[in-house]
């Protein structure tokens, strides 16, 4: 094992570090150095050359390390941590069953510190930046802004602006009982509500919204709507105009299950992605999250309009009706990251399902046995999600004028000693506990798996009796019973 030590890291002062190698786009390469000031690269490059350009700094060497950047966790509910492994074996739109009840039992409290146990697991796995789709909890979306920035990860932050409340399944009887009527009777009630009181109310909160983390080093403000029948016409036009006026992003679960797709076609003759379409909701605004149910249309909708996607294969795997055909979207030029949709928050587990769902869902079949390779799926959990997430040019590679995301991933241990493929060795062997060090905005957050300004055993003990309470009083419904009582029951059998 090598001798680095915390100390030689947590300044707040510039640093020169010199790591065995260093993750860039074209690859890892060795022999090089990195400058991080004021937050960001300042300078990437040749380690002799930088220690000749800095000779006032005094070159911290990394050796058996590679540096490279942080992951970008392209689809997160940062207030559903409390309910994680209540997924475990549930059949598809969990999201009525589960986490609707348990955000809507969140007080102020919980909801912070559920948020925060979010984001220690997210720096604990790697990524740098998460991207929150919204929480449903009844408390002012600071509470979640506040946490991410007191555990001190990147956090690309929704607001949800749903404008239909209720089961928008039963928006018009007319709709069920006559499916070619639907898309005339959709845009009846959306005309109907889109003057409505609530769809001004929730533009204005979003206009607000988008103005209010102006400037925030680590909070980046975005739109988001739950499902698309969870919004007027009016509302998925006018939020994909503000946050493209302002640079931001639209979070919209699209094409995910079945029966959100069935429901479309019943209400607007269209699916859900088509549907938006149609509207003009896509464009580079959007990160439609999950997408594993796509048409050969559809994919073409998605490169033609640059809409960027959220592939979640983790999700997929656990409560999902499809795997998104990611190799697809590399291959035609689709914008996509990869995201956990909160199920476990580990960035090299993350990537290694990525490229296993689509070797399971799509390589056998035709004899695909690379499937991307290694580094599709590192530059979709690194620069392509930040891209996919709206923050492309302040984040997700190492290069100067960026960021200062990065890992330091310790390479003397057996899984990552015997290298031939970088890439390649950390999609398939990599793993959270060879990070050895995580920093945000040039500071470091996180060493050998611990917070560096704050108790994280401490929190993650209170975090249990808070997330004990809520669960016990939110009205939650499972299918299944836990693996230990099915086992009991087949074992009585």
């Amino acid at each position: 094992m090598n001798q680095l030590t915390r100390d030689l890291l947590d300044s707040s002062g510039p640093l020169l570090l010199v790591p065995d190698a260093v993750l860039l786009p074209e690859g890892a390469v060795d022999g090089y150095a990195v400058v991080v000031a004021d937050g960001s690269f300042r300078a990437v490059g040749p380690a002799e050359e930088l220690t000749r350009t800095h000779p006032q700094l005094d070159a911290v060497t990394l050796p058996g390390h590679l540096l490279m950047p942080g992951f970008v966790d392209a689809h997160h509910h940062l207030t559903q941590s409390f309910g994680s492994a209540l997924a475990f074996g549930e059949p598809s739109e969990i999201f009525r069953r589960v986490w609707v009840p348990l955000e809507g039992a969140l007080d102020e409290e919980s909801a912070y510190v559920a948020a925060k146990l979010a984001a220690l697991e997210a720096l604990r796995g790697g990524f740098t930046t998460v991207t929150d789709a919204g929480t449903r909890a009844d408390v002012d979306v600071d509470v979640v802004a506040s946490a991410a920035r007191d555990a001190g990860i990147r956090c690309v932050l929704g607001l949800v602006c749903n404008d239909i409340t209720g089961d928008a399944t039963t928006a018009t009887a007319e709709s069920a009982a006559d499916p070619a009527a639907a898309p005339a009777a959709e845009n009846s009630a959306s005309t109907a509500a889109e003057g409505s009181t609530t769809t001004t109310a929730v533009l204005e909160n979003a206009e607000k919204h988008l103005a209010r983390y102006g400037g925030d080093p680590l909070i980046h403000p975005s739109l988001a709507v739950s499902i698309p029948e969870a919004a007027t016409s009016a509302t998925l036009r006018r939020t994909a105009r503000l946050a493209a006026e302002a640079g931001a992003i639209v979070q919209i679960h699209v094409n995910e299950h079945l029966a959100g797709v069935e429901r479309s076609l019943v209400r607007h003759g269209l699916r859900p992605l088509e549907h938006l379409h149609r509207i003009g909701a896509l464009g580079p605004q959007l990160l439609a999250a999950h997408a594993t149910l796509l048409t050969p249309r559809e994919l073409t909708l998605l490169a033609d309009t640059g809409t960027a996607v959220s592939y979640n294969p983790v999700a997929s795997a656990w409560k999902g009706n499809a795997v998104a055909p990611a190799t697809a979207m590399a291959e035609r030029g689709i914008r996509f990251g990869l995201g956990t949709d909160g199920t476990r928050g580990d960035g090299f587990r993350l990537a290694d399902a990525a490229e296993f769902a689509q070797r399971i869902a799509y390589g056998l079949a035709t004899g695909d046995s690379s499937c991307g390779a290694g580094w599709t799926w590192l530059e979709h959990a690194t620069a392509g999600g930040a891209d996919a997430v709206g923050l492309g040019a302040r984040t997700g590679r190492v290069a100067e004028g960026l960021a200062a995301d990065f890992l330091l991933v310790d390479l003397t241990t057996p899984e990552l000693a015997l290298s031939w493929d970088v890439p390649w060795e950390l999609v398939r062997r990599g793993n959270r506990d060879q990070i050895t060090a995580v920093f945000v905005a040039g500071r470091l957050r996180l060493w050998q798996g611990a917070p560096t300004d704050w108790d994280g055993p401490a929190f993650v003990r209170h975090a249990a009796e808070r997330a004990r309470a809520a669960v016990e009083r939110a009205p939650i419904t499972r299918v299944h019973p836990t693996s230990t009582a099915a086992r009991r029951g087949s074992t009585a059998q």
